[in-house]
């Protein structure tokens, strides 16, 4: 088989049309290559077919541009046509927070009935060390291929920030590990075509847990300053402050915000796959079970302090009009997964609270029974607005001026002269 330069219109497969993966599958398309994208999800199929898009950050334009070059089903046979399929699928945890690799694992098997010779199979979702080698692997060579000599297999970790315009899948280094030389070359043949850099690490491991070490660094140092946010509650000092001024240190330090907790599909999940990995090893990872019980902790540490704005106004929690302000995980995105928000929700619904939110990118919170009003709606006879999640879209000079109490947790009203007596940082 030729490389994927030598192709006039390689084909490429992507299993699992969603943040990672619909992304994907237009950057192909975009450069000429036949993408045929699966997915379980009849409705995301129907959707991709239509040319209509649910991620935030591939317009309904861009998709529709290239439709005649993507072929979506949720038939997994039509994989046995393409010359390299990427794996996309979700790699969540269980309730008790160990990884739950079913999605990867049906995925994989229904992969194995239709793998061809000389295709290239790259892993791209999030999971722990050694998941490609011992999981992967031998799942696809029930195939009676074997891996390295019949067909190419490699782990590409996805670094996918939603809503982030300056870093996109083109300009954004890609990391890669084949299972050998070969299957390393293969993948940086076909990755050649949609980024700019590649980093080859010498093992498709060195890859898994580069794209772990990534996460946790963030995880660790966002619990690290949460964990500050609480003391300096008590001590009567602002973090805001103390933050900036140790921004401007011009080395040895990188500055992290506090806020309600991590949301997302990275952060509050990653993190504990390697810490399930280390316990095979004999190993606790303290510092990152550490760091997840902090940024676990941070929702009932700022309705706490919601509760004791209340109090000290002389209002009751239960019976009070709260406007809630952005629910998503992130600024700018719609992505409600893990989002803290949720969980600040209910701890607020379970103390009586009547609630009503604005968030310009999230419609309906209907395990929350509620849905987003404007902001005047918001803010009307509220006895507190409660910022979780500070949209660019939002006013937030003008929530500043009107509510009547107000707990800002990300920061985003403390240079406003306007934000009164009345109202609380994190």
């Amino acid at each position: 088989m030729s490389t994927f330069h030598e192709m006039s219109t390689p084909a490429v497969g992507v299993i699992g049309l969603g943040y990672v993966g619909l992304p994907l599958t237009v950057a192909f398309a975009q450069e000429g290559c036949e993408v045929i994208a699966v997915d379980v999800d009849a409705r995301k199929v129907e959707a991709v077919t239509a040319g209509r898009s649910y991620i935030e950050d591939v317009p309904s334009e861009l998709l529709q541009a290239v439709s005649e070059r993507i072929h979506a089903s949720t038939r997994y046979s039509r994989l046995a046509k393409a010359d390299a399929v990427l794996v996309c699928v979700p790699t969540p945890l269980t309730r008790n927070r160990e990884p739950d690799l079913g999605p990867l694992i049906d995925s994989t098997q229904a992969l194995a009935e239709v793998l061809q010779g000389e295709q290239l199979v790259v892993l791209e979702s999030t999971t722990y060390p050694g998941t490609t080698r011992e999981r992967i692997l031998p799942i696809l060579e029930e195939s009676g291929l074997a891996a390295g000599r019949d067909f190419h297999l490699a782990f590409s970790p996805e670094r996918v920030d939603p809503g982030r315009t300056d870093f996109t899948l083109r300009n954004t280094p890609k990391v890669l590990g084949g299972l050998t030389d070969a299957c390393a070359e293969r993948a940086e043949a076909l990755y050649e075509l949609v980024c700019d850099q590649l980093v080859r690490v010498s093992t498709p491991e060195a890859a898994e847990l580069t794209k772990l070490l990534e996460n946790i660094f963030r995880s660790v140092n966002i619990a690290l300053v949460n964990e500050l946010a609480m003391l300096t509650d008590r001590m009567g000092i602002d973090i805001w402050e103390v933050v900036d001024a140790a921004s401007t240190k011009p080395y040895g330090f990188m500055r992290f915000e506090p806020g309600p907790g991590m949301g997302g599909h990275c952060l509050p999940v990653d993190p504990f796959y390697l810490s399930w990995r280390a316990r095979e090893f004999d190993m606790s990872l303290e510092f990152i079970e550490l760091s997840g019980k902090v940024n676990q902790q941070m929702p009932y540490h700022c309705v706490a302090k919601v509760q004791r704005t209340l109090n000290n106004a002389g209002l009751p929690i239960k019976g009070a009009r709260i406007a809630v302000l952005g629910v998503s995980y992130k600024p700018g995105v719609g992505d409600i997964r893990e989002s803290p928000a949720l969980k600040i929700l209910t701890l607020l619904q379970g103390l009586g609270a009547e609630l009503r939110y604005h968030d310009p990118h999230v419609p309906a919170l209907r395990d929350h029974g509620l849905h987003s009003v404007s902001l005047d709606d918001a803010l009307e006879d509220a006895d507190l607005a409660l910022i979780v999640t500070a949209h660019p879209e939002v006013d937030h000079g003008l929530v500043a001026q009107r509510a009547r109490l107000l707990v800002d947790l990300r920061g985003v009203t403390r240079t406003l002269e306007v934000a009164g007596a009345g109202a609380v940082r994190l």
